[in-house]
């Protein structure tokens, strides 16, 4: 009897500690159909404690620009520029919305949440949409190859977009027109996934024409693959300006809490996370909504993280539909531009969207790689930080730096990683990866259903272009269900890890480490299960692997397992049902410490 009382009193202890509320301030808001952007924009501004609770009246709100704020913002994985902000918590204690299953409508260039230097942030009960969406499509009604045109039949209902001098500009919206169709993908018209073998096009017609029937023919001289009759053409615009802003973006913020948060539609990402720390999103989504006829949701990643650092837990989530990675987490790789003195580096940001992201503050410990090595070698302190502007910092260390260091070598930043779990999630049926990952610390992905038009997981540090630290360290990937993976055109695997380093590093050096792929089921119609690339222990065991045919393979020749420059592996105890003869390939380095062993249905 006792252990029960003490159960049940722990088990209220946690709800209550759950369920803990800062807030000294409630902002009550009543339900109304004008829009709210001035009325929110106020109570914030005017709050007179810095622990605050939001409580929206359960109903639909629509949201407007014309009174946001406006202000410069860096984004990272965005593009830099004016945004206008509907709500705009600025160094709170604490922040609390509570939605009541409430739904905002949000209309044109907005970014709808940012939250800056808040030390509690709970979000709850909500829903994200917009009225019009930064896109357009149309149904693929016929492709002629040879005189390089389609036709597509465009939506209209819910869209916006007008065919001017030859050219489709859309949305026409904040005065904004995207004036090539960008990013596009064919989807497949009743599941909305990706279509079977699609590539990533950016295309720029030469000219459409309206037929007669209404429908518009595409003359493109420049298209590589033309979309199958019958899928859906998508377009989200061109690269520079399809990421506008994520629908919440959280920068230098900890203690970070999403429960219950759907998100159909975002010009950019859907959770967005700069240097911030403890974060859990659970029992959310992002996905299109029931009974529409979009076959995107938001334009970019379901969930980012970039240098964040604590536990970051994602748990019981819905990411379908989106136009890039269900999650990336990552550091930032700078490089040296120059040595200014003993103690002091000049360090670049090489990527575009990068620009004006903060790598480093006073007190953070970094790592340094130097080429030809891709790993981490001494450790240094920072002790001051000086932004020349978005591009150069000049980083001063407390302890001297080697005399082997020089310009081009790569500084990432320590102290800046989480440990990350993703579990019990469903993420299909969107562009690229359902997971993209780096960070030294621990990562345990388990229990997830999972299926990806690439690499259903990739763990890649990249040297250049994007410039994403770092390596792994420590990975369990366990229970998970991976369902048709790597349909896309390109050439991919249910679990790649592939390094992208500049040519002056040694790709005979190893670079991730202690990966553990166990207890999966993976069904899926093409043969690349495990591709990897410089791995020092990879342990795949006891997973079950179901030829489906659903599709023709589309890379037949492919290996199940390809190991290159990789040490100490082990593939054991797995099953394997179907036809594939082509089980492993390795080179010479990688069979010296390969153990290949007690395999159903698998020989070498």
């Amino acid at each position: 009897m006792k252990d029960i009382k003490k159960l049940i009193f722990l088990t209220v202890f946690v709800l209550l500690i759950s369920n803990t509320s800062y807030a000294t301030e409630i902002i009550h808001f009543k339900h109304t159909k004008d829009d709210m952007t001035i009325t929110v924009r106020n109570a914030i501004e005017k709050a007179k404690e810095k622990d605050i609770k939001l409580v929206f009246e359960k109903g639909v709100y629509t949201f407007l620009t014309d009174y946001a704020i406006g202000k410069y913002l860096r984004i990272t994985n965005h593009g830099n520029g004016f945004k206008n902000i509907i709500f705009n918590f600025d160094a709170f204690n604490s922040v609390e919305v509570e939605g009541n299953n409430s739904e905002f409508i949000f209309n044109g260039q907005a970014a709808p949440f940012i939250f800056e230097g808040c030390k509690n942030i709970k979000v709850s009960n909500l829903t994200l949409d917009w009225k019009v969406p930064f896109s357009f499509q149309g149904d693929v009604i016929n492709v002629n190859e040879k005189e390089h045109y389609y036709d597509l039949k465009p939506y209209t209902d819910g869209y916006s977009w007008k065919l001017t001098k030859g050219q489709i500009q859309f949305p026409g919206i904040n005065d904004f027109n995207f004036t090539s169709l960008g990013s596009t993908l064919s989807h497949n018209k009743t599941t909305k996934a990706v279509d079977y073998g699609a590539f990533d096009m950016s295309l720029n017609p030469n000219f459409v024409e309206k037929l007669p029937n209404g429908n518009l023919r595409f003359h493109d001289k420049n298209i590589k693959h033309f979309p199958r009759i019958g899928t859906v053409l998508q377009s989200k615009g061109d690269k520079k300006n399809n990421r506008y802003a994520p629908a919440f973006l959280v920068r230098n913020s900890s203690n970070v809490t999403f429960d219950k948060v759907i998100i159909h539609h975002a010009l950019g990402m859907g959770f967005l996370f700069e240097r911030s720390e403890d974060i859990q999103i659970q029992n959310s989504g992002i996905y299109i909504k029931d009974g529409v006829d979009r076959v995107i949701s938001i334009i970019a990643d379901a969930t980012h993280f970039a240098n964040c650092k604590g536990d970051i837990l994602i748990e019981n989530c819905r990411f379908e539909g989106m136009y890039d990675d269900g999650t990336n987490v990552h550091g930032t790789y700078v490089e040296i531009d120059e040595i200014i003195n003993d103690k002091t580096v000049r360090v670049a940001l090489r990527h575009d969207q990068q620009l004006g992201f903060e790598f480093a503050g006073n007190g953070d410990e970094i790592w340094f790689i130097k080429s030809p090595d891709p790993n981490r070698t001494e450790v240094n302190t920072v002790s001051s930080v000086k932004v020349i502007n978005d591009i150069y910092s000049e980083i001063t260390f407390e302890d001297k730096l080697t005399s082997d260091l020089k310009s081009g070598d790569i500084l990432e930043n320590k102290t800046w990683n989480p440990t990350f779990t993703m579990r019990g999630n469903t993420i299909r049926d969107h562009r690229a990866r359902n997971i993209i990952i780096k960070t030294p610390k621990k990562i345990i992905i388990e229990n997830n259903d999972l299926s990806s038009m690439m690499s259903s997981i990739m763990l890649r540090g990249e040297t250049f272009y994007w410039y994403e630290s770092g390596n792994v360290e420590d990975v369990i990937i366990q229970n998970n269900r991976f369902i048709h993976c790597a349909y896309g055109g390109a050439e991919h695997a249910v679990l790649k890890v592939s390094p992208r380093l500049r040519k002056d590093f040694d790709d005979s050096i190893t670079y991730d480490r202690n990966i553990q792929f166990i207890n999966n089921t993976i069904e899926t119609f093409d043969n690349r299960i495990i591709w990897a690339d410089r791995v020092d222990g990879l342990i795949i065991k006891n997973n079950t692997i179901k030829q489906t045919f659903t599709e023709k393979p589309q890379y037949p020749d492919a290996f199940m397992f390809d190991l290159i420059n990789c040490k100490n592996v082990e593939i054991s105890d797995n099953r394997y049902e179907g036809t594939s003869k082509r089980i492993l390939q390795t080179d010479e380095e990688s069979k010296k410490t390969l153990i290949f062993k007690k395999n159903k249905g698998l020989k070498k």
